[in-house]
């Protein structure tokens, strides 16, 4: 067998796992989409069906785990094919993790209906974060598909402002349990569900810092963004 087909044959199975990744980043934004649903309208059954969505994400981080462990054990390969692997199975737990996140606020959202206070409370508030985690992840996997180092510094960037809007959130809160102590309990969920949202972001972010490190060869997690601007540059 020619080197050149070998090779092939790996371009192949690189292609494949890769197309993995984005059928598992399709599921958690859907996941993420309805959880968002789920809070903005109250909905016990949309946040079901979150629930049943993560079973599915689970299973395939773990076949996909398992190809790529088949691929490194058969193929060896080095350089930047051994980082895009790398990046692959930490993108997907990322991805994983924040499904686990959308998980989380299905379940916040369920407890919250449970308690009978939800129109009271100022959950609208949380949709302009929400929206901004969900495009965050969208265009992390659209960065990571076209592995742009460019595209990945502006998500960089852009994780700031979901962080801006968590703080803002934060003391909104604060202060309407302090005009309304019964409030509290359902409040805390809510408080919950806002720290979902800000780590979905931070998944994203972290993807971001994998496509860098599979272009640039560098490894830019807790770096400034001074830095991580000099290297992409």
């Amino acid at each position: 067998m020619t080197d050149k087909h070998l090779s092939s044959q790996f371009d192949s199975e690189l292609s494949a796992v890769s197309t993995r990744v984005m059928e598992m980043g399709g599921m958690v934004e859907s996941q993420i989409h309805t959880a968002v649903y789920a809070l903005s309208q109250f909905s016990e059954e949309a946040a079901s069906q979150v629930l049943e969505i993560e079973t599915r994400v689970n299973l395939m981080e773990v076949e996909i785990d398992r190809e790529l462990s088949s691929i490194i054990a058969r193929r060896q390969p080095t350089a930047r094919d051994l980082r895009l692997l790398i990046a692959i199975s930490k993108t997907t737990a990322n991805l994983e993790r924040a499904g686990d996140e959308a998980e989380r606020i299905a379940r916040m959202v369920k407890s919250i209906i449970e308690s009978g206070e939800a129109r009271k409370l100022p959950s609208s508030e949380l949709r302009i974060a929400a929206d901004l985690a969900s495009g965050l992840l969208r265009k992390a996997l659209d960065a990571f598909a076209r592995l742009d180092a460019n595209a990945a510094v502006a998500i960089l960037k852009e994780d700031d402002l979901i962080d801006k809007e968590f703080g803002g959130f934060v003391r909104k809160l604060i202060t309407y349990m302090m005009e309304d102590p019964r409030t509290i309990s359902a409040s805390l969920n809510l408080l919950f569900v806002a720290k979902a949202i800000e780590r979905i972001g931070d998944h994203s972010k972290n993807i971001a810092e994998f496509i860098i490190y599979v272009v640039k060869g560098a490894d830019v997690r807790h770096s400034s963004m001074e830095k991580i601007e000099s290297i992409v540059r």
